[in-house]
Parts: structure tokens; C-alpha cells; sequence
């Protein structure tokens, strides 16, 4: 007899899981349960979430309460008597009362290798803090914040230009299977759920947009994973001529006559952040530390992304001129 499987989820983080659900035959998704579509957008059009539209498509109910809390929602997952839940991202917090229904408890994957990185931005933070590897945990949910004891894992390289879109897509498809492995793992009663560690844990707190500011007493390489790792919001930004500049951009590895022009032009003395040297037809921006970044596009507060070299042409940019100033 199928597993009868409530699923719980929101972004399109969570659709690889719930597609490769309905592919196998020992599964039956009875429900899924996302978020109220909201208003998305410069237009503030009400949309629905991937998650939702997923389902839609497959032809399955979905049922969106404003608060899964609520007596109604407790009622829902009452009468659709499931064995388990699979829960990915789903944007509310868990009542006790509703993690006692399912015999095989409430199954979330998380993507990170807890206990590194609880919290709503695993890969985000980790990419900021230029980890080399991150994966994806499918852990059973608890009262706490990604506290509950770790089911399955599996680990991958971060790609040194990896950005944090680009991971999250990588990171779904690995969690798919390995979502469809825990429960087949715990319905037969080979997988022994292991507490973390919490003197190991990490936090990964939402992003801000006041993070996304650039500071140029940085390194080009800690900026760099900032570009990475806030794309695409908040996105990396700073200020020119009085407004926001958004900005994108790689280390600079000198290299030949480069290498001494670029020591008088972003050498240690101080200030020398946000500098910004033209060089070979190429824009530079000196950073801290003695690096500097190669500016590959710009976007101006109130205009489109340009390349750097037509960024250059359209501000009539000079040598000595300064983001952030």
C-alpha cells in the first residue's frame, strides 16, 4: 500500500521533491498545502507560488491557510490521515499539535549539512563565508528551528563562481532523491534518526538589504562572494554621484606591468577603497587588502545594466573617481 504524503512547501526550491513524489508509484500525495499566492513584483500582482503551481498542473487539491496554526488547518491535516509529511520551505512554524499526526513524524529537507546553517538562508550563508562544501539534510521537524535529529545527508562542492541561484538549483535536485530515500528508509525501519550536535550549529538568519552595501575596505574576494552569494537580492550595491549603484564584477588576478600599476594606483595606504582605476580599456575598482575587482556590468538607481565599459562612456568616468564616496 502507497505511503499516504501530505506535502508542504513554497519556492521552486521545493518542486524537484514534489514532482519526483508523484512519479513513484509507492507514494500518494493526498494534499499540498503553500503559502496564500500574494503580491509579487514591481506590479504587485497576485501570484501563486511554484510550489502551487506545480501541483495545479499534477492535479492535485491544495489547500493554503493564512496560518497553518489555525483550527481549520489542524482539522485538514486530521482528515487527510497521512503517514507522513513531507515539509521543504514552507515559510511557517509548526505546532506541536500538528507534528503528532503523521506516524512518520513531519520530514524536512533543509539545505545545508546541519547542524551548520539553521535558519532561513543556509546557502546564501554559506557561500558568504567562502565554505568549499555544503549539501542538502533531510532531518524530522521538532519545536525548534532546524533542530530536529538528522535523518539523511548528502555533501557537494561549491563552485568558486557559484551563485547562490545556481546552487539552489543544484542543491533541489539533489534533495529530491534523497527526500524519496528517507521515507522509503523510515517506513522499513532502516534509518536511525541522529540528534545534531548543537554545539556544532550555525545560524543562517534572512538576508537584509542593508547587507547588499558594499564595503570597500573588503578584499575583492570577500566582495565577490557577496555578489555571489546576495544574487539576487539584495544584490551588491554602492553609491555613485549621489545614487545607487548596483554592481557586478570579478577578483583581478594582475598579471605582467599590471601588477606595479596596480600597486601605485590600490596600494595599502588608506582610503583607498572604492577607487576606481581605468585600465587597459577595463574599469578597476580597488578594494581592500591591496586587491582589487574587475567591474564587469553596472546599473545605475533608475537604469538599465550596462557593461562596465559603457557604464564608463555614459558617467564619463575618470581614473580617481570612487564608488561609495
Amino acid at each position: 500500500m502507497a505511503l499516504r504524503i501530505v506535502f508542504c512547501g513554497t519556492p521552486a526550491f521545493a518542486v524537484p521533491s514534489l514532482q519526483l513524489l508523484l512519479k513513484e508509484p509507492d507514494f500518494e500525495i493526498t494534499g499540498v498545502v503553500t503559502q496564500p499566492d500574494r503580491p509579487r513584483g514591481r506590479g504587485q500582482e497576485i501570484q501563486s507560488c511554484p510550489v502551487k503551481d506545480a501541483a495545479v498542473a499534477a492535479g492535485i487539491p491544495v489547500y493554503q491557510p493564512e496560518k497553518i496554526k489555525s483550527d481549520e488547518a489542524h482539522e485538514y491535516f486530521q482528515r487527510q490521515a497521512p503517514d507522513a509529511v513531507v515539509i521543504i520551505a514552507y515559510g511557517q512554524i509548526i505546532s506541536p499539535r500538528l507534528l503528532a499526526i503523521p506516524p512518520l513524524g513531519w520530514i524536512n529537507l533543509h539545505a545545508s549539512l546541519l547542524p551548520k546553517y539553521r535558519g532561513a538562508a543556509p546557502i546564501n550563508r554559506a557561500i558568504l563565508n567562502g565554505e568549499e562544501r555544503t549539501g542538502v539534510t533531510t532531518m524530522l521537524i521538532d519545536a525548534g528551528l532546524d533542530t530536529g535529529p538528522i535523518l539523511l545527508q548528502e555533501d557537494t562542492s561549491i563552485g568558486w563562481d557559484e551563485t547562490a541561484p545556481q546552487l539552489t538549483f543544484r542543491l533541489a535536485s539533489y534533495g529530491a532523491p534523497l527526500v524519496v530515500d528517507t521515507l522509503r528508509g523510515l517506513a522499513r525501519g532502516e534509518i536511525k534518526p541522529t540528534p545534531q550536535d548543537a554545539s556544532q550549529a550555525t545560524l543562517a538568519p534572512p538576508l537584509t538589504k542593508e547587507e547588499g552595501r558594499i564595503d570597500w575596505s573588503l578584499s575583492a574576494q570577500q566582495i565577490y562572494r557577496r555578489m555571489r552569494a546576495f544574487d539576487p537580492w539584495p544584490g551588491t550595491y554602492t553609491s555613485f554621484s549621489g545614487k545607487a549603484c548596483h554592481i557586478w564584477g570579478q577578483p583581478l588576478v594582475p598579471e605582467g606591468g599590471e601588477m606595479e600599476l596596480l600597486k601605485s594606483a590600490c596600494g595599502n595606504e588608506p582610503p583607498v577603497g572604492g577607487r576606481i582605476v581605468l585600465l587597459n580599456r577595463e574599469v578597476i575598482v580597488c578594494c581592500g587588502d591591496g586587491t582589487a575587482l574587475r567591474l564587469e556590468s553596472a546599473k545605475m538607481e533608475g537604469r538599465k545594466r550596462v557593461t562596465a565599459r559603457e557604464f564608463a562612456f555614459g558617467v564619463r568616468l575618470a581614473s580617481g573617481e570612487r564608488f561609495g564616496s
